[in-house]
């Protein structure tokens, strides 16, 4: 993912959300519904969670020091995750704990046109910052479904503010529906309600959020395409004969570091076999621009030692199959 085009997804969702959450906590003042200040609480939320992805994103882009020789990207990775806790606590929480209090002490809502017209105007500029966020999505999903894209994208921004977006909307449909039914029925009860349905709602997101950033913290190999590529660009069939085995880390979401066995001729010199490895890392570097750190060991292929399989102790936590297969 670019940096330019989650940032353009995050300033849009930011601008909503601040404007939302001022008309939100305004027609709770006129109102009294807790709908509208679960709501609030919400957008309130989301927008220190954008803040909270823009903060990461420029940290991330600090230079590489000696205490952090592969650089600052998975910054990234742990504002978004932060992210994913706030909306937990502050939001989902929040919402269930102010739900529960109005079930148990309902009162009617007063001047209900304050939360309906909210609401209303919630609708929209949510939806234009959803729109934003899957226009920007759309460029890098290419025919991935959205759960796939969700799951695979080594980027967290884009996905978060779908989510985020894709759980305000559907919130603020269940908080039309609770202060709908509570002022039609005139029992304070349904709004109650929906603000449960509300927390619940957030709840389940921010569970899913942290999950994907969990994945990411702990280190995600490149792609099964990326593989294929890096694996072409090695191998020159002349000095470079095949890739004995590799693993593949993602540093941040546009940093991939590359660790590979290679086998190269017997009889090749070391001026021949340093050569190859330039080559093939500057073959790398073209075909997956993201390639950082690249550590290519040269070795004499053995088809008596490759049919014993991996050696566990050569990998932490045992062996890893290769995505495709090798």
């Amino acid at each position: 993912m670019s940096a330019s085009g989650g940032t353009r997804a995050i300033v849009a969702a930011l601008g909503a959300n601040l404007a939302i959450a001022a008309s939100k906590f305004v027609a709770f003042a006129f109102s009294g519904s807790s709908s509208m200040l679960a709501e609030g609480v919400h957008s309130l939320a989301d927008s220190g969670n954008q803040f909270l992805l823009l903060i990461g994103g420029k940290k991330a882009q600090r230079e590489a020091t000696p205490q952090h020789p592969f650089g600052y990207g998975r910054e990234r990775y742990i504002y978004a995750f932060l992210v994913s806790i706030v909306l937990f606590s502050v939001g989902g929480m929040f919402a269930i704990y102010e739900g529960y209090e109005k079930i148990s002490h309902p009162h009617e809502i007063e001047r209900w046109y304050w939360p309906v017209g909210v609401l209303l105007f919630a609708v929209i500029a949510e939806g234009f910052s959803f729109r934003t966020a899957i226009k920007e999505s759309n460029e890098l999903r290419g025919k991935l479904s959205w759960s796939q894209f969700i799951r695979r994208a080594k980027a967290p921004e884009l996905p978060v503010v779908l989510l985020e977006d894709f759980g305000a909307l559907i919130g603020l449909v269940l908080a039309l529906v609770g202060v709908g039914l509570a002022v039609l029925t005139g029992n304070g009860v349904w709004d109650g309600i929906g603000t449960v349905c509300i927390g619940v709602l957030l709840v389940l997101i921010a569970l899913v959020l942290a999950a994907e950033t969990k994945s990411l913290l702990l280190g995600e190999a490149a792609g099964i395409a990326e593989v294929e590529k890096i694996e072409t660009a090695i191998v020159d069939g002349d000095t470079v004969t095949r890739v004995i085995h590799m693993r593949t880390l993602h540093l941040g979401p546009e940093e991939l570091l590359i660790a590979a066995k290679i086998a190269v001729r017997h009889d090749d010199t070391a001026a021949e076999v340093a050569k190859a490895i330039d080559a093939a890392e500057a073959r790398i570097r073209a075909a997956v621009p993201i390639a950082r750190a690249i550590y290519l060991e040269p070795d004499i292929y053995s088809e008596a030692e490759a049919a014993k399989g991996p050696d566990p102790e050569a990998t932490p936590g045992g062996p890893t199959p290769h995505p495709t297969g090798h």
